[in-house]
């Protein structure tokens, strides 16, 4: 690990069993010293998106390492993506951290009821998580029960966390008022299969969000057009920039922990709120005093993990570690095997994932073969598979196919390597 202050270094190392240098990334004789030579991977995550794309070009040029991740921030370079290839930067993945949780939470926007949407396969699959409640449909039933009422569509209950602790469904399974679900679904039925899991919420039309920086900034921008959206912004230079940035976006110079502000801008008519800001109190903060004032929903967002712990599902509905969200996106590339995607679950716990089966029955673990004759770890359910369009929730007797995106609930995340080795083709197939 490479960083310019060494405070940091001296913290990560203790924790961590990791070498660290001191040093800018920037600079070929500190990569060097980091051991780039033999690196198999560069990940430049620092604040500057100039330096991570320079340790990029200089990894590439002078030590040709195989696999360059960066972080982008800034839309100026994001929107030239001819800056990453090979004959300038040197960019293979290029991920923005801020777009990922803007997404991430425009998806918690669309379904209200939702702690967690996941997507897979470009889209075409979803997993979802939801609380079970107290006179909610499923409460007080047995799973099959979903079947039975929804004959025509296919979706499955990957798992259940009741009181933090995991519980593997089975079709006699009884939902029990606090229940966390996830389950998965083809995207276009994730709205009928939530309409039997719990009353849905009316749709959200009113939106306040507080904090102007990027993820506030990004969000306003990506909502305005579709819903009625208030911003709240404590500069007042921050304000003039955001008011001539975002068209049909009202901004307010304030403090989102000024009651009397909250009042006059009627927070009790608010659908979500979205506490946004660097500052984890102010967030936790003026997302208390929305919620006691009448805000429908309200995220905050979190830094620190600890906290996340604390505070998601008391009076605060979702509590987003930005750092959560957004690990999925790297995890994806750092795994072995053919892994296309990887979501972090229950604050890093559990795992979902998407991989690619590849080969034949003679050279494969799973292709071929029906989803009761794959010696999947205890805690890991196979959810759906993905074929062309068409996702297939996955049953006992379910066939795995060569190139099916294969998603994979996993309630500890140690049994990962278990997965990434069952999925990879034997040297038969080469």
């Amino acid at each position: 690990m490479v960083d310019t202050d060494t405070e940091k270094l001296k913290l990560m190392q203790d924790r961590l069993d990791l070498r660290t240098v001191v040093g800018s990334a920037s600079h070929p004789s500190v990569l060097e010293q980091a051991g780039i030579a033999d690196a198999d991977m560069l990940l430049a995550v620092t604040q500057s998106d100039e330096v991570n794309m320079l340790a990029c070009k200089l990894a590439a040029s002078l030590y040709n390492t195989p696999t360059r991740i960066a972080r982008i921030r800034a839309t100026d370079f994001l929107n030239h993506p001819e800056l990453f290839t090979t004959d300038n930067f040197c960019v293979d993945v290029a991920i923005c951290p801020e777009q990922i949780l803007t997404d991430y939470i425009g998806k918690l926007i669309e379904f209200p009821e939702a702690l967690q949407v996941l997507e897979f396969a470009g889209g075409r699959a979803s997993m979802v998580a939801v609380k079970a409640f107290e006179g909610g449909p499923l409460v007080g039933r047995e799973l099959r029960y979903l079947r039975t009422n929804l004959p025509h569509i296919d979706t499955r209950v990957a798992a259940i966390f009741r009181h933090d602790r995991p519980i593997i469904p089975e079709g006699d399974t009884v939902i029990q008022d606090g229940d966390e679900i996830f389950f998965i679904a083809a995207t276009g039925n994730i709205r009928t299969v939530l309409k039997e899991l719990r009353r849905m919420d009316r749709p959200a039309k009113r939106v306040m969000i507080v904090g102007g920086g990027n993820i506030g900034r990004r969000l306003a921008k990506s909502l305005e057009c579709d819903y009625q959206v208030k911003l709240i912004e404590h500069n007042k230079k921050t304000c003039e920039s955001l008011a001539s940035e975002l068209s049909r976006t009202l901004v307010l110079n304030g403090d989102a922990t000024d009651e009397t502000l909250m009042l006059a801008e009627h927070i009790d008519e608010v659908d979500v709120f979205c506490a946004l800001t660097n500052d984890d109190e102010n967030n936790i903060m003026a997302a208390l005093l929305a919620k006691r004032a009448g805000a429908r929903k309200v995220i905050s967002l979190i830094n620190r993990n600890a906290y996340v712990g604390l505070v998601q599902g008391g009076k605060i509905d979702i509590a987003l570690s930005p750092a959560s969200v957004t690990i999925g996106s790297l995890l994806a590339h750092v795994r072995r095997g053919d892994v296309a995607v990887v979501h972090a679950l229950r604050r890093g716990a559990a795992e979902a994932l998407e991989l690619v089966a590849h080969g034949d029955r003679h050279s494969s673990r799973v292709v071929g073969r029906r989803i009761e004759e794959i010696d999947l770890p205890k805690g890991a359910t196979i959810g759906a598979l993905v074929r062309g369009d068409t996702v297939i929730i996955a049953h006992h007797d379910t066939v795995i196919e060569a190139e099916d995106h294969v998603v994979i609930f996993v309630l500890n995340k140690q049994m990962v390597r278990k997965i990434e080795k069952l999925f990879q083709v034997g040297i038969g197939f080469f």
